[in-house]
């Protein structure tokens, strides 16, 4: 009856170191893993499942060194019990480690996606401000060309104004010498004795 009794607790011992190598690897596989951030989740995931498993595997075990008949087995089995959820627990440190790198990995790549798109913004914003930068620098030499046509314009138009006031003294001067020409012939003609 002891030998059948030992089938379930070595089998139960051989899950538990099986897991617990299981668990180092996928660990390892977490460390070694460059990326993308899919792969760690899955990675993750597995190496929670691991633990589901080892810790149900050492309940079983406490359950068996519970139901030992011999006081000495059950006390060796509830203290190899114990060193079991010791070594659990430094491992679920471990994991909630990786979890915590897994987690600081996906906000760093967040914050360069975020980093990337302010960049990409920034070039399109210069770009743009070196349009406008150039459309006024064309307009301002297009101001100073009008400008240089206004003043221009402006000489031009003082000039005729003059040439006008000339023209309209002239054709006054003239209009009365041509009266007084005219008045000295109708006198010479109509009054020759004055």
């Amino acid at each position: 009856m002891a030998a059948a009794a030992a089938v379930p607790l070595r089998v139960c011992h051989q899950e538990i170191v099986k897991f617990d190598l299981e668990i180092k690897a996928a660990v390892q596989d977490i460390r070694d893993c460059p990326g993308p951030l899919s792969a760690l989740t899955e990675l993750n995931a597995a190496v929670k499942e691991k633990f589901r498993q080892l810790r149900g595997r050492i309940q079983e075990l406490e359950q068996m060194a519970k139901e030992q008949d011999k006081e000495s087995e059950k006390q060796a089995l509830l203290r190899e019990v114990e060193n079991h959820k010791k070594q659990m627990l430094r491992k679920t440190t471990k994991e909630s480690l990786a979890e915590s790198a897994s987690n600081i990995t996906e906000s760093l790549m967040g914050i360069s996606r975020m980093m990337s798109q302010q960049v990409q913004q920034s070039e399109e914003t210069v770009q743009t401000l070196a349009n406008s930068s150039r459309t006024i620098l064309e307009a301002n030499e297009e101001f100073k060309s009008m400008s240089g046509t206004i003043q221009l314009g402006r000489k031009l138009i003082t000039k005729y104004n003059r040439r006008e006031l000339t023209d309209k003294l002239l054709i006054f001067l003239a209009l009365a010498l041509f009266l007084a020409t005219v008045l000295y012939i109708l006198k010479k003609r109509l009054f020759p004795f004055l």
